[in-house]
């Protein structure tokens, strides 16, 4: 089982590089298209191999429930369909890292080069990234039906599309710049929870993680 990390101290500059740089070889981001259930199999992981997962999206939101300066800033870049700035995304989970044991899943980032490059500097490099693969039109009729519950400002088809789009513009980047690194494992997504998290943990086989 890998090691449960702490988080680094609060001075000695080289020891904390050190050791945030090892806490961060056991992240694995998920960078997936929005509808395609990564949450969901987060969920999963986590509770199969003892993982702290941490969502980037859940942070954000809940800079914006805090009616923070900073959270309505989010909320509106959120609503127009945009990517929050990397150094926002990144402090939040820097900041939840430092508070849990690792290793970590983290569930829908990096969504930009800039946040992989933030990252990168400021954590160290993932494991890997695991990409779930789905169509637009599966994945909007989730969104759609979500939305009748969730409450969520970015649940609405037209805000729904315009995140189509940013993740093409910005997100496939950030995908390809990994596949040059080996760096990326794809899974579909079609099917029931069930079934895709089967083809998840094929794609987790021979990581050093036990099962809790």
């Amino acid at each position: 089982h890998p090691p449960r990390i702490p988080p680094p101290p609060p001075c000695h500059r080289r020891r904390r590089r050190r050791r945030r740089r090892r806490r961060a070889s056991h992240g694995r981001p998920r960078a997936c298209r929005p509808g395609s259930g990564k949450g969901t199999q987060c969920a999963l992981l986590s509770r199969h191999f003892g993982m702290t997962h941490l969502s980037a999206g859940d942070l954000l939101r809940e800079e914006v429930a805090s009616g923070s300066d900073t959270g309505q800033s989010i909320e509106r870049i959120i609503t127009a369909g945009k990517i929050v700035p990397s150094d926002v995304t990144v402090g939040l989970l820097q900041a939840a890292m430092a508070g849990a044991p690792g290793p970590f899943l983290i569930d829908g980032f990096p969504r930009s080069l800039s946040n992989l490059h933030a990252f990168d500097e400021a954590v160290g490099r993932c494991a890997f990234m695991l990409f779930l693969e789905l169509g637009e039109a599966e994945m909007e009729s989730r969104l759609i039906k979500r939305g009748a519950t969730s409450g969520r400002s970015d649940d609405n088809a037209e805000t729904i599309r315009k995140r189509f789009r940013t993740f093409n513009a910005d997100s496939m980047p950030v995908i390809e710049e990994l596949q040059k690194l080996d760096a990326v494992r794809f899974v579909s997504a079609d099917g029931s929870v069930e079934e895709v998290f089967q083809r998840v943990l094929a794609a987790f086989a021979g990581e050093p993680l036990s099962v809790v």
